[in-house]
């Protein structure tokens, strides 16, 4: 996760959360397909579902089912941090609602991660758990019943530690690759945990090729664990603040130097933590503060001011997505 603190720039917004989405969406308009209403993107990046995902709020952390019928993803203003989600209904998206397992709001939740079976998903929050301290970044965790989810429970030790635990990510064999940081400290690790014999193991610190940089967070695991994606910032090659970098692994579990993923995913913004692909694998979403091109100086009225602060390209994170097969051509020989 981390830096939510920027979420004070989603104050500046003139929007409300409740169990509606967006007003900024348009009325009656409908959204159908594999994804709402998009053709899919090739070499270059797009902007996700503009006008219904990506709207101009603080927006980032998307996940999906495994059929690719249901699509979570978070979103934040006035200090609420919510989990959203669409799914198809009868060929048709419906408009993007809170996840029905939020039942206080004044509690993040954040970082949904559905696992490649799709019989668990795991998020960040701050409700109270055992322990009984509220505000404390835990993962918790809520299994599929039915067509819904159950309620959430604390995913409990030896992932959960008194320091912050977020960002979950997982394997197609349960492993679970996860941030932590320590009380007080604004520097994060990548941590993994087995999961055996119905238990996760005890978390390993992963080396310092997934650890890079200065600072490192909200990493994600490609569900083989061919791959992890880490945003990192203090590369000596970042374009500036956060950039993705990609460490490749090998069969026995070795991992490449960190690379970073090029201008086409990175820029000269900080915005860059919060990556995932599609149930099918072949698309990366990711999180990006970009910023629109097309402002035109002849209307630089408060009301046009007004207008761009409730569309995406303003500054806010947004997501994006791109077509995957790009990352093939960055692993390194020793790692094909």
């Amino acid at each position: 996760m981390r830096q939510y603190i920027i979420l004070i720039l989603a104050l500046l917004l003139i929007c409300t959360t409740g169990n509606n989405f967006f007003s900024q969406t348009e009325k009656g308009k409908t959204y159908s397909g594999n994804y709402p209403g998009l053709t899919t993107p090739d070499n270059e990046p797009e902007l996700f579902a503009p006008g219904f995902i990506s709207t101009g709020l603080f927006t980032r952390d998307l996940t999906m089912t495994p059929d690719g019928s249901e699509i979570y993803f978070c979103a934040s203003t006035f200090g609420y941090n919510l989990i959203y989600f669409t799914k198809i209904e009868n060929g048709i998206w419906t408009e993007p609602r809170i996840a029905p397992f939020i039942k206080n709001y004044k509690y993040m939740f954040y970082e949904p991660h559905i696992t490649y079976d799709g019989k668990r998903m795991l998020f960040l929050s701050t409700m109270p758990d055992a322990d009984g301290v509220e505000g404390d970044e835990d993962i918790w965790a809520v299994d599929r019943i039915n067509n819904g989810w159950g309620e959430p429970y604390n995913l409990g030790s030896p992932v959960n530690s008194p320091d912050e635990e977020y960002f979950p990510s997982t394997t197609k064999d349960g492993t679970i690759y996860f941030t932590r940081q320590k009380k007080g400290d604004q520097v994060g690790s990548i941590y993994r945990s087995r999961f055996v014999d119905g238990k996760f193991t005890e978390p390993e610190l992963l080396d310092s090729n997934v650890n890079c940089g200065t600072n490192r967070y909200n990493a994600f695991i490609h569900p083989d664990e061919k791959y992890i994606i880490v945003p990192a910032e203090g590369m000596p090659d970042s374009y500036g603040g956060t950039d993705y970098y990609i460490v490749f692994r090998d069969a026995n579990d070795n991992w490449s130097q960190p690379i970073n993923m090029g201008m086409k995913i990175n820029t000269k913004r900080s915005g860059e933590y919060s990556a995932s692909l599609s149930h099918d694998g072949k698309y990366l979403f990711f999180m990006s503060t970009r910023v629109r091109e097309d402002l035109d100086e002849s209307k630089f009225t408060l009301d046009y001011f007004h207008s761009l602060m409730s569309e995406p390209g303003n500054g806010n994170p947004c997501i994006y997505w791109i077509s995957s097969g790009f990352i093939d051509d960055l692993r390194p020989e020793g790692f094909k």
